[in-house]
């Protein structure tokens, strides 16, 4: 049995995820955005063992999101579920970031710097990732003409360089990164094609399975098959420089 933090698990895949793990017998720990979202997860999963909140588009919330879920754990796997979509328009943050990066990237940033180290670490990218922009000039987009599909696509990219930074940072921690496919949640928007109930099985089987094809780090899965990622996000240069962009915008450096 393992002890599994899933982050944005009040609905869709998250939720799902959750639902997968508690059903295997598996001791989970929910995330909400605020009390509402946390009524309707511990609602739609009865048998979690608790229910961790904070808005992750603030700094302050995800540090004390990160306190309450130390007090909770330690974790055997951490699934960084959490995101908004490309249909957003530019919002800033309350700390004056644009906020799919804030929330995409930063936010998991900040979780995996501050939470007691798990032996698992799961991020959610998306195939989108593969148009996304490395950089790293104008992360905020203050000068490029918005665009919310290439800001969350750069979003998804930063979500793979982060994953097979932690590989490469932390030897000891299973690190991968999965795409999940394009389902039918409040983000993927009810046209879509893939199945929900797929969509959550490879970050659950990577946070839990003894199966030795989940027992890899430092990888891109989609359907459980590794697959070919955006090349920036094997580049060791480009891993370090998005570490060393999160650890100066949020304060915190990566142990």
């Amino acid at each position: 049995m393992s002890k599994v933090l899933v982050t944005g698990s009040s609905d869709g895949l998250g939720l799902r995820a959750a639902q997968r793990l508690v059903a295997a017998g598996h001791e989970v720990i929910l995330h909400a955005r605020n009390q509402s979202r946390a009524r309707d997860a511990q609602a739609e999963a009865p048998k979690a063992q608790g229910v961790v909140i904070g808005d992750l588009a603030s700094i302050a919330e995800t540090r004390e999101l990160a306190d309450q879920a130390n007090r909770l754990g330690p974790y055997d796997a951490v699934i960084h579920n959490a995101g908004v979509g490309e249909r957003e328009r530019r919002i800033e943050t309350v700390d004056g970031l644009e906020h799919i990066f804030a929330i995409n990237v930063l936010a998991p940033y900040l979780l995996t710097a501050l939470l007691e180290r798990p032996k698992r670490l799961v991020y959610l990218s998306s195939g989108l990732h593969r148009g996304g922009d490395a950089a790293m000039t104008d992360l905020q987009w203050k000068r490029r003409r918005w665009s919310g599909w290439q800001a969350y696509s750069d979003s998804k990219l930063f979500d793979a360089v982060l994953a097979l930074a932690m590989a490469r940072r932390w030897p000891a921690v299973l690190s991968n990164a999965v795409d999940p496919g394009w389902v039918a949640t409040k983000m993927g928007g009810r046209g879509a094609p893939d199945d929900l109930d797929r969509g959550s099985e490879t970050q659950v089987w990577l946070a839990v399975s003894q199966d030795r094809a989940a027992m890899v780090s430092g990888e891109y899965f989609y359907h459980k098959v590794r697959q070919d990622i955006h090349p920036a996000a094997r580049d060791p240069t480009v891993q370090d420089r998005l570490l060393a962009v999160c650890e100066e915008l949020t304060g915190t450096p990566m142990p």
